[in-house]
């Protein structure tokens, strides 16, 4: 494969969602198997380059300069999984090389010191290094020298294809991780053999051979050492080097350019919804179809539409997607609620971002304490599940807007009752996320649906001045969970208080407003699903022709004489 072949075949898939990475390891895959250069008669075949290797092993052993290899199995031949070139021959990295070198040299001399965070999974990084005397170093870690090679061995670092030539070290040799299979390479090329150990089939291949726990797998000793290794002729492994050194620089530029690509279209995307947001209500339609219409052309990814979504809300309740009509009836605000303690809402936090809002004409500003009957928080203990009973509902079931009841957990009746002895939920409750990874979100309860709030989750009642629905939208708002964000307690398990929350300002149109906003941010939302729906549909349609037509070059490759 050339450099033009490449090209025409990231043209045809460059919009896929993972064409550079997929391309990448095709290239390494291609480079393993033979069809990525040309093979020279002429050529000292990988038979003889075996010989010279046993041979030089041999005079090692008897100089004692290492200890006696130790054997590993002989290499199954029905398990290989491709048909070699002429001249290439299977062998294992335990017979091109030395596993596990020895490094011997004075405590204080200075070498380096590589931890796992210096090793890259890219191909064509070097590693980094730390320069640290060699009497701290040389125990409880793995040792090598100049122009080893290293596999991490611990998942996910092998799974993402960690390895590495070392270089560059500080007197040649040093230390690092534990989580290291390491080779010194004899007469082969260690570039590949990194390429190799950074192979799709390599990696694929060992995955399911990992051993240990769950977050503690690793690959075993046997799997690094006896693998099936195609062996090129010593020649044409610095073809090979060359030739994927050549491509990935290619795929560089190509990678470059699509971040450049996307980075303009974030910015145009931008542009579009800041002109949306500086619109006033009257002007507002056209200007949302403007919108749309851009949109469906700059956006390229399904996370794209979440920004949108964004941005209809912030202008939902910043009274900017409808007119204002000055015969809508202004809301009249309940009569400030007694509480139990001054401390239930906290009047600092309304009083700090309700100066953010420009309130339009006919809009108001309160405290959510104030327009809402209830605000309770859930039981602070974990549930007893059971097989069957009522409905549990845990965070992981919430999205903003959204509740998901596919799968449901259940309680018992007793539990139930137990759990809504503050306030029993009904039909348009709205359910809120108080802490955890899906903080802030709400949503309203559906009705027909019976149940209890799970941890981390607090209920909603709107008041007579408010719409659920709209109270809903509020606290899905950019303006709302930034507060929560900002307001947050509790470090690892980040939570807003209840007194945050009862104090949330809530911006209030006039009811009949509330109304048509309502609408037309379900139509909006209505038309992200469909531009959503769409981009998914078209990333799935890209990626099975990426799988297509990388399986049919893959299989009909053959070394380019002109490459």
């Amino acid at each position: 494969m050339n450099a033009d072949q490449l090209l025409d075949l990231y043209d045809r898939v460059a919009e896929a969602p993972d064409a550079i990475p997929r391309l990448r390891r095709f290239v390494l895959d291609l480079a393993v198997r033979g069809k990525l250069v040309e093979q020279d008669a002429a050529d000292e075949p990988a038979s003889e380059l075996l010989k010279r290797i046993a041979k030089e092993k041999l005079r090692l052993v008897t100089a004692g300069e290492i200890a006696n290899p130790k054997m590993f199995p002989v290499l199954a031949v029905g398990g290989l999984s491709f048909t070699l070139p002429l001249g290439w021959e299977w062998s294992q990295i335990s017979n091109i090389g030395i596993i596990s070198p020895r490094i011997r040299a004075a405590d204080e001399a200075i070498a380096s010191f590589v931890p796992m965070a210096m090793i890259a999974a890219e191909y064509g990084s070097t590693n980094g290094h730390e320069a640290r005397p060699w009497g701290e170093i040389k125990k409880g870690y793995t040792t090598f020298g100049e122009g080893d090679v290293g596999l991490a061995k611990i998942t996910p670092c092998f799974e993402n294809g960690k390895s590495t030539v070392f270089r560059g070290l500080t007197g040649g040799f040093g230390a690092g991780t534990t989580e290291l299979h390491v080779v010194r390479p004899i007469f082969v090329n260690p570039d590949y053999v990194v390429l190799f150990l950074k192979s799709p089939t390599f990696i694929e291949n060992g995955i399911p051979r990992m051993t240990g726990t769950a977050g503690q797998k690793r690959v075993p000793t046997e799997y690094f050492a006896a693998s099936p290794f195609p062996l090129p002729p010593f020649a044409e492994q610095h073809r090979i080097v060359a030739k994927v050194d050549e491509l990935m620089a290619l795929l560089d530029r190509l990678e470059q350019a699509r971040a450049g690509r996307e980075a303009l279209r974030d910015q145009l995307t931008a542009a579009t919804l800041n002109r949306l947001t500086q619109t006033d209500p009257e002007d507002f339609q056209p200007s949302a179809h403007f919108a749309l219409q851009t949109l469906s052309h700059l956006t390229t990814r399904p996370d794209q539409i979440k920004t949108f979504r964004q941005t209809i809300l912030n202008l939902a309740v910043r009274g900017k997607l409808v007119e204002q009509d000055a015969a809508d009836t202004m809301v009249k605000l309940p009569a400030s609620r007694k509480f139990s303690a001054p401390s239930e809402w906290d009047v600092e936090v309304f009083e700090e971002f309700s100066r953010a809002f420009s309130l339009p004409f006919g809009w108001q500003v309160a405290p959510m304490a104030q327009l809402s009957d209830h605000i309770v928080d859930c039981p602070h203990t974990t549930p007893k599940w059971t097989e069957k009973g009522e409905i549990c509902v845990r965070t992981n079931q919430l999205r903003a807007g959204t509740l998901d009841l596919s799968m449901p957990r259940y309680v018992s009746v007793e539990t139930y009752l137990e759990r809504i002895e503050r306030l029993e939920p009904e039909a348009d409750d709205i359910l809120y996320s108080r802490e955890g990874g899906i903080l802030g979100m709400a949503c309203r309860i559906p009705a027909g649906v019976r149940l209890c709030l799970g941890q981390r989750l607090m209920l909603v009642r709107a008041g007579n001045s408010v719409r659920a629905d709209f109270l809903e939208l509020v606290l899905n708002s950019p303006f709302i969970t930034e507060i929560a964000r900002v307001k947050t307690t509790g470090g690892a398990a980040p939570r807003v208080n209840m007194s945050t929350v009862r104090a949330y300002p809530i911006p209030l149109p006039p009811l009949a407003e509330q109304h048509r906003i309502v609408a037309r941010v379900e139509a909006l939302m209505a038309l992200c699903d469909q531009l959503e729906a769409g981009l998914t549909q078209a990333a799935r349609t890209r990626t099975r022709l990426l799988d297509a037509l990388l399986h049919a070059a893959l299989h009909a490759a053959a070394p380019d004489a002109a490459a």
